[in-house]
């Protein structure tokens, strides 16, 4: 593929949100209508391009490669928090009908754990009202904010959890975490996502024994079968998966629906095939308007099958002109990183 023939199959959009997420309230994103569907590119403005060029391997395998076979329909999928007040809780959770996994964002930068831990409190007391025949799991994303003794104390005050993602920065971090948990008797598992999708050597994390859950996202790990690949290689290494995606387009979240779809059955001793952890695919609930139409949340699950960006949304939703100028500048600087490769 060439350069020019993808530049020339590009949109630039810019999509405004429902509420403040990762200090934004516009996510912009450059999609590909290639030969084999839609692709997206989509990393955040701040990403480098040796790091945003996976992000565009990722878009460019989606519009020209296509993804691989499937072999489920649906996938059940988490609700997201964002870092709101206790108060707005409510008005996020109501957008996900059905869902029974939830995952809550904490240690953002300005707030305190008190702020946390309500808005954690918040989420248990609205599931129990509204969802009370659900059994509702709470995870928690720190995305590394704290430090291993805030991370212990977090998990005391927020219990139950499924697990806490990326409680500290570093892999040897998320290492003493674990341990100490165990040594604690605190049964909070610990799951890793920057020390996967950011390490030179996404292995590390199981190899330290350093988490329990390992989150795995297409775009920022190169695509959906180099996802899988890793994914298989962690599941071997004694690791549960849970597949998420970047405040993705709908486009984008296609991506993530097709890596759970893809991933291989696994039958337990009764031989019953167990459905994949809720995924993080419903980010699209935190988007007031999307280039396609909503995907059907139907029982706290998603269709599996991917989607075409809508020609009407994708005009209405176009970037300014000078941001459409700054992405396709981007893409070059990220081809010519994976050209060079």
């Amino acid at each position: 593929m060439q350069i020019d023939d993808i530049l020339d199959r590009a949109h630039v959009v810019a999509l405004p949100l429902a509420v403040k997420f990762r200090g934004i309230t516009t996510r912009e994103a450059l999609l590909i209508d290639g030969p084999a569907g839609w692709g997206e590119f989509s990393p955040f403005v701040e990403y480098q391009p040796e790091e945003a060029a996976h992000w565009l391997a990722a878009g460019l395998e989606a519009a020209y490669d296509g993804f691989p076979e499937s072999v489920r329909d649906t996938v059940e999928v988490n609700g997201t928090i964002p870092a709101v007040a206790a108060e707005q809780v409510p008005e996020v959770m109501a957008r996900y009908p059905g869902v029974r996994t939830w995952k809550v964002k904490v240690a953002e930068p300005g707030q305190s754990l008190e702020e946390d831990i309500a808005r954690v409190a918040a989420v248990r007391e609205y599931a129990a009202v509204h969802t009370p025949n659900l059994v509702s799991n709470i995870r928690v994303d720190a995305n590394g904010g704290w430090s291993v003794d805030e991370a212990i104390e977090a998990a005391k005050n927020m219990m139950p959890l499924d697990y806490m993602e990326q409680p500290c920065r570093t892999t040897e971090e998320l290492a003493q975490v674990r341990s100490q948990l165990m040594r604690a008797g605190l049964f909070v598992r610990v799951a890793a996502d920057e020390s996967i999708r950011k390490a030179s050597d996404p292995y590390r994390v199981a190899q330290l024994q350093a988490a329990d859950v390992a989150i795995v996202k297409p775009a920022p790990l190169g695509g959906v079968r180099n996802t899988l690949d890793i994914a298989r290689n962690l599941r071997d290494r004694h690791m549960d998966i849970t597949v998420a995606s970047a405040l993705d387009t709908a486009v984008g979240i296609s991506m993530g629906l097709a890596t759970v779809a893809a991933l291989p059955r696994i039958f337990d001793d009764e031989d019953i095939d167990v459905v994949p952890a809720a995924a993080g695919l419903a980010t699209g609930s935190l988007f007031l308007e999307d280039v396609a139409a909503p995907r059907a949340l139907i029982d706290g699950s998603l269709p599996a099958a991917p989607i075409a960006a809508d020609p009407d949304r994708l005009a209405a939703l176009a970037a300014p002109a000078e941001r459409k100028d700054w992405w396709f500048e981007r893409v070059r600087e990220c081809f010519a990183v994976l050209d060079a490769k």
